[in-house]
């Protein structure tokens, strides 16, 4: 799961960051309205954490643009404010949650899964791809029944693979995806974790469902 936080207090922002990568999600940072919405629109997320006094541009004004070009992405609200008028607002420009500052980060993680569960309610939040099934929300992974113990890391190249299935997915795009856009370090890390994938869920039950397609990238596959 991508989270972008669009808040300009950078020690805030910092330790939401540590905290929710700590937890297996990938999170993106940026400190100024008009970057956040940039940022909105150029790449995908599964949902986004606005503070609502930012420079540059509100986090209102970053939610109604949004939401007037047809992005439906789950917005959370982040705020100094206190009172009924200022949540209305920012639920009239179509958030969907809001939290006052200051809030205990247990709070806000169980409003940050809350939106990520009703963002899949009406559809199977679980993957199954032959006798793999990937559970997001409660970050579990069965091979023929029995669960297998992934780290967080290498449950969101899982699961980011299965949400592609039987299509071809670069490095690139892995590393966009499960690090963030920003990320300079080796690149030769997706490899890694793909090892360790292999050695959890392919050769202990006789498989070889993480295929590699020769200069393109990896393919996660019901048959082998």
């Amino acid at each position: 799961m991508r989270l972008l936080i669009v808040e300009d207090e950078r020690r805030l922002a910092l330790s939401l960051a540590r905290g929710l990568t700590a937890e297996g999600f990938t999170v993106d940072v940026v400190h100024d309205g008009t970057d956040g919405l940039h940022q909105a629109t150029e790449e995908e997320y599964d949902l986004l954490i606005l503070d609502v006094m930012l420079p540059g541009m509100s986090g209102y004004r970053i939610c109604s643009a949004l939401r007037a070009a047809g992005d439906e992405t789950p917005i959370l609200m982040l705020t100094a404010k206190d009172g009924e008028y200022d949540e209305a607002e920012g639920l009239d420009v179509g958030a969907d949650d809001y939290v006052t500052k200051p809030f205990s980060y247990v709070v806000l993680r169980a409003r940050i899964r809350a939106l990520l569960r009703r963002r899949t309610r009406g559809g199977s939040p679980v993957i199954t791809i032959g006798d793999l099934t990937v559970e997001p929300d409660a970050q579990r992974v069965l091979r023929d029944g029995e669960e297998v113990v992934l780290t967080a890391r290498e449950f969101a190249v899982l699961e980011h693979l299965a949400l592609h299935a039987e299509q071809v997915v670069s490095k690139r795009e892995i590393l966009e995806h499960v690090w963030d856009s920003a990320y300079r370090g080796d690149p030769n890390v997706v490899e890694v974790h793909i090892s360790a994938l292999r050695r959890k869920l392919d050769i202990p039950y006789g498989r070889r469902s993480i295929v590699t397609v020769r200069g393109a990238g990896y393919r996660l596959t019901a048959g082998g």
